[in-house]
């Protein structure tokens, strides 16, 4: 059975919310259940799609929300983004009782985090959680055994439910509900967008950019809106979880390019999703910009999961010297150069060798990555 990298019982802290964030259908919901059908402490589970919930937290009525969790010794709720003010509705619980242990998730972090961030300040831990990474899978399966499905995971992605089916057809069918029904259901409820086939355009036009610089003034066009409206909604999809921008580095030289970004998607099979191409490896022409997108997904994922709080980037001159992805930790630089093939070779840049002397780069490639991501 898969695991989940987070164990929620080392997690909970007195005086303090543990906030759950992560897209939709990327399995909150049952790790949560997992966690309280084990637990013996006395809990309550609640939705915030409850009307009567709702009620109770937007009220911020102290007698009214203090009642609520009377006996308890743990109150968990689900879909929290649901709730208007829900973060003074908890600020109370917690300032009003100290001795709850307090769980709370969402979809949506751009929603909640507004709602929750400034009154639960000193007051929650925040974790996200992703589709299952490789940092996760290898709990239950062997380092063979996860390079063995590298083609099915670059196409299929891991959301939970596309894990678990057995079938390409059954594949292909959650993946096109989650893009239809659910990627960018909290997106346009929550910030009453109204063009929603814009916001679908820009994704496809990034699906199709994976792994290259993106401009925004060349999406404007393309969507024939707006620069600040292109960039509004890039925002709304990263903090949706489904998208990742990734910076350009420089330490202000003038041949390093950075003022464009590159744009990765959080799970592969979403990014096919979009653009309906589930076709095989060998039928497609996308398979650098697949394993690069995954590769750099993961490393992110492993790293928030380990905590590795490296900052990340991409670098590139003007005269076309490039490395695909560049950690900064400690103000020490290593770099990774992403190639599909083994056979692939790289030279590394001498702009690099001279401007950053002493930073290594390393290549990736189908054979070494889960060394990498794990």
């Amino acid at each position: 059975m898969l695991q989940r990298y987070y164990q929620i019982d080392k997690l909970l802290q007195k005086k303090k919310v543990l906030v759950i964030y992560g897209a939709r259908r990327v399995g909150k919901t049952t790790l949560l259940k997992s966690f309280l059908e084990n637990t013996t402490l006395k809990y309550k589970l609640d939705s915030g799609e409850n009307i009567r919930v709702q009620r109770i937290f937007s009220s911020q009525d102290f007698q009214l929300i203090n009642s609520y969790v009377e006996g308890l010794e743990l109150l968990a709720i689900d879909e929290a983004q649901q709730i208007p003010n829900i973060g003074m509705g908890l600020k109370i619980l917690v300032d009003q009782n100290p001795e709850l242990l307090i769980i709370a998730t969402g979809s949506s972090s751009f929603d909640l985090s507004q709602q929750i961030g400034e009154p639960l300040t000193g007051r929650k831990r925040t974790r996200i959680l992703f589709p299952f990474a490789q940092s996760e899978i290898i709990f239950v399966n062997t380092k063979f055994e996860m390079s063995e499905k590298i083609e099915e995971t670059l196409i299929f992605g891991n959301y939970p439910e596309v894990l678990t089916s057995r079938t390409k057809k059954s594949k292909i069918e959650i993946i096109n509900e989650i893009v239809d029904s659910y990627l960018l259901k909290d997106i346009l409820q929550f910030e009453k967008i109204r063009g929603s086939q814009k916001l679908f355009d820009l994704l496809k036009l990034l699906a199709f950019q994976i792994g290259n610089e993106v401009s925004i003034h060349e999406l404007s066009k393309s969507l024939r809106i707006d620069s600040k409206t292109v960039s509004r909604y890039i925002d709304i999809l990263e903090n949706s979880f489904v998208i990742k921008k990734l910076g350009a580095f420089s330490r202000n030289l003038r041949d390093e390019i950075t003022k464009k970004n590159k744009y990765f998607f959080w799970d592969n099979g979403i990014r096919n999703g979009i653009i309906k191409q589930f076709n095989e490896l060998e039928n497609r022409n996308d398979i650098g910009a697949l394993f690069e997108n995954f590769v750099i997904t993961e490393r992110l994922k492993r790293n928030h999961y380990n905590q590795d709080y490296s900052a990340s980037y991409f670098w590139r001159t003007f005269q076309g010297g490039e490395i695909d992805y560049i950690e900064d930790k400690d103000g020490k630089l290593t770099g990774h150069e992403i190639k599909w093939s083994p056979k692939s070779k790289f030279k590394i840049p001498n702009k690099w060798k001279i401007y950053y002397p002493g930073s290594p780069v390393h290549l990736i490639n189908s054979k070494n990555y889960l060394d990498f991501v794990l």
